[in-house]
């Protein structure tokens, strides 16, 4: 079932969780298309990937990092980064060496993530272009901006949130 369809509902923040968004220009120049999201020091993650036998690059890369910490994500949008072999894992890699040496943290502790057109080669100096300003936007309150973030056919983005104690 499809949820967050119309408008996007209030998205509550996450403590210990911040959404920074940038643009990179990956489909076109000026759209935010790249979101890093940083959880605080000794967060646990968990996740489920596909099934399938062909899996994009950064599916594994995740897999194999996602039971050790985890302090960065690091989503694109535009490529898919699917059906490039082993350049697409050196790129996914690349990106998170990138993100892992501007934040100081691990590069196992980073997670690629990446969504559009598949059989491309990642745009990987795009992505390091605007790592800086991903993290310089970093805030708790950010889930609306990166729901649009990580749009690649979507035409509104989608969200749902609730609060509990």
């Amino acid at each position: 079932m499809a949820v967050g369809l119309g408008p996007l509902p209030v998205l509550y923040p996450v403590p210990g969780f911040e959404l920074g968004i940038a643009s990179a220009g990956i489909k076109r120049p000026g759209r935010k298309d790249v979101v890093v999201m940083r959880c605080a020091e000794g967060s646990r993650v968990a996740g489920v990937t596909t099934t399938n036998a062909f899996c994009a690059a950064p599916v594994l890369v995740t897999r194999e990092r996602m039971q050790g910490e985890v302090r960065y994500l690091l989503t694109n949008t535009g490529n898919a980064n699917a059906g490039t072999g082993a350049d697409g894992l050196a790129n996914a890699r690349r990106t998170c060496a990138a993100l892992a040496a501007l934040t100081g943290v691990e590069e196992q502790a980073v997670l690629p993530f990446s969504t559009g057109v598949i059989g491309e080669p990642l745009p990987v100096e795009k992505i390091e272009g605007a790592l800086q300003a991903a993290l310089a936007d970093l805030d708790e309150n950010h889930w609306a901006e990166a729901a649009t973030g990580i749009m690649t056919t979507d035409t509104l983005p989608k969200g749902a949130s609730r609060q509990f104690q």
